[in-house]
């Protein structure tokens, strides 16, 4: 029996550390500072101001960080598409809604979905 008391203890640990892995999504506005040159750019000009030696480290920080967002951007999804492309997309997509929602009229007015009064 002692040794069941722990486990079941144990069992219920885990849930606990759910709510936090729910919460992951809000720390997202940091994650946007990735995509900000101006850190990088101001920092350089702070360098040059100082004549810190240290301009170099940051004007490659700067070339790394764009390489990245070129990768970054070229794998997104969609990148592909052109403009035009995504427009007839987005036309037919909304021409597909508007037959759907008229099907549905349709078979609302049938009445073939009421359901039997007991």
């Amino acid at each position: 029996a002692m040794a069941s008391g722990p486990a079941g203890r144990a069992a219920e640990e885990p849930p606990p550390p759910e709510p936090p892995a729910e919460q992951k999504p809000p720390p997202l506005p940091p994650a946007q500072e990735e995509f900000s040159f101006l850190p990088l750019v101001h920092d350089i000009i702070k360098c040059m101001d100082k004549d810190s030696q240290d301009v170099h480290q940051v004007l490659n920080e700067l070339k790394n960080k764009f390489q990245e967002m070129r990768k970054l951007i070229s794998s997104m999804p969609g990148i592909g598409v052109s403009p035009e492309q995504q427009q007839q997309q987005l036309q037919n997509l909304r021409e597909q809604v508007r037959t759907k929602n008229e099907l549905l009229q349709k078979y609302k007015s049938l009445c073939m979905f009421e359901i039997p009064k007991e």
